[in-house]
């Protein structure tokens, strides 16, 4: 096996791997989401005394809830879009569809890799100013770490995008199978 082989290989391993943590970092997000509602509907009605935070804590969570689990989403194929004209020419046309799919892919890593560009600057930008969200003397939440959470979610799904890319040129047998075929 080629350096390359083992590198894009290795690369697409190492992907996946985080792909997979960040996905679970993104399931006990949302644990704890439902753990915040539940306290916040229990002392407001039990006590009369609500969570004061809970509205921005939900805002919050549901940004990093999304992008922490967007890699995983890519990685196993189930990223929302409509693939019905693929489905539709992959029986008659294997190899066309395996171009498109091919071609969707590689514009899928560019405009990940535009949004991951793009958010950077904000990040730093947050990072230096200690910016926040949410209402000074009741709750507040410095926005970095959302911006930190969807740049490096958009580098991942980069990642991940460009070894789909360029495994099937490296070895054919991993090219993958559209998702309407396997539960045939």
């Amino acid at each position: 096996m080629s350096a390359i082989k083992k590198t894009v290989l290795g690369l697409s391993n190492f992907g996946n791997g985080l792909a997979i943590g960040a996905n679970a970092i993104g399931t006990l997000v949302v644990l704890g989401l439902v753990a915040i509602v539940n306290y916040d509907v229990v002392a407001r009605g039990v006590f009369n005394a609500p969570f004061l935070g809970a509205v921005e804590v939900v805002q919050f969570s549901m940004v990093l809830i999304v992008f922490l689990q967007l890699p995983d989403v890519v990685r196993v194929n189930r990223l929302t879009r409509s693939d019905g004209f693929l489905v539709v020419i992959g029986t008659k046309y294997p190899r066309a569809a395996g171009f498109l799919r091919h071609l969707v892919d590689t514009v899928s890593a560019i405009m990940m890799s535009l949004i991951a560009v793009a958010i950077w600057p904000e990040f730093v930008e947050m990072w230096e100013t200690k910016d926040y969200f949410g209402v000074p003397g009741v709750f507040t939440a410095p926005w970095w770490p959302v911006k930190l959470v969807i740049c490096l979610s958009a580098a991942l799904c980069t990642l991940i995008f460009a070894c789909k890319v360029l495994l099937p040129a490296i070895k054919p047998a991993l090219v993958r199978v559209p998702e309407h075929e396997d539960s045939e």
